[in-house]
């Protein structure tokens, strides 16, 4: 297996295979964000990717799961990607699931029957950044993308029978749009009903241009407190028609939920309303990283 600088992937695809088909990110422009600044973009050659894949088979007795790696493997054509995956479905028989980070725009190009070949194949979830209902904040921290074009490409990958994996960032707006921030997002998760949404909260590590922001005075971060009350309005605005898995237990949040909505979402506002009494239920900052 060969791999091009620092690898990323979802905190569910811990225990995958992961194999690079592009390096780096094709836009890699979010303020928020600093994985990919290192590296120039580009796709790597088919054959290369089915080299990596020949030589896991040979290292490997069985592989339950493959990650394509890096930021939007799904930016490839759909051409390309079912050479991968038709090689990936000769060489991993046990393999249960393929997934891949997808950008909307990439979504949004791909066509139907594309999505709906490729989850033939072995395609199972694709992870979706969407950070932010509100079409503010996404244009400040440029990510290229409207609220309704992310709405549009979760539903258009449920429809295909794909599993959607939509991820928001709290404290995003910071001070002045954390109401906006948290309404926004909860609407927009009810109209989009991914099967998965996740809630991450903002870190900036360095290299991210955001953090520079914070830095100057021009972003103000919110309080934990602050970033519990953003999470309780978000939940409260939460409406979805169907079964959807929602998880807030990433490293870097302050208070961890875990639930299905719409069946847990009053059990998990009274975990939020007990954190604000209690301060001393939320994590230190000592213990939060990425």
């Amino acid at each position: 297996m060969r791999y091009e600088g620092d690898i990323y992937r979802p905190p569910s695809e811990a225990r995958s295979l992961l194999v690079q088909v592009t390096i780096g990110c094709s836009h890699n422009r979010c303020t928020f964000c600093s994985m990919f600044k290192e590296k120039k973009f580009r796709v790597r050659d088919v054959g290369e990717v089915i080299e990596d894949l020949e030589s896991a088979r040979k290292a490997y007795r069985a592989i339950d799961r493959i990650f394509l790696c890096d930021g939007d493997a799904l930016c490839l054509s759909a051409d390309k990607l079912l050479v991968i995956f038709d090689r990936i479905a000769d060489l991993f028989p046990e393999c249960s699931r393929v997934s891949l980070y997808g950008s909307p725009k990439d979504v949004l190009r791909k066509k139907p029957a594309e999505l709906l070949a490729l989850k033939d194949v072995g395609l199972g979830i694709i992870y979706i950044g969407a950070e932010s209902g509100s079409d503010r904040i996404l244009t400040d921290i440029h990510k290229g993308v409207s609220r309704a074009e992310i709405i549009e490409a979760v539903q258009k990958i449920e429809s295909a029978g794909i599993e959607a994996s939509v991820t928001f960032i709290s404290g995003l707006g910071g001070r002045p749009l954390w109401e906006e921030h948290a309404v926004d997002t909860g609407t927009m998760i009810s109209e989009m009903s991914p099967t998965y949404a996740g809630l991450l909260t903002l870190m900036l590590e360095p290299g991210a241009p955001l953090r520079e922001d914070v830095m100057k005075g021009s972003f103000e971060l919110l309080s934990p407190e602050e970033v519990v009350a953003e999470t309780l309005l978000m939940m409260k605005h939460i409406d979805v028609g169907r079964k959807c898995i929602f998880r807030s237990n990433h490293a870097s949040n302050y208070i961890s939920l875990r639930g299905t909505l719409p069946a847990d979402k009053n059990r998990m506002m009274d975990e939020l309303r007990l954190a604000m009494k209690n301060t001393g239920l939320l994590k230190d900052e000592r213990f939060r990283m990425l």
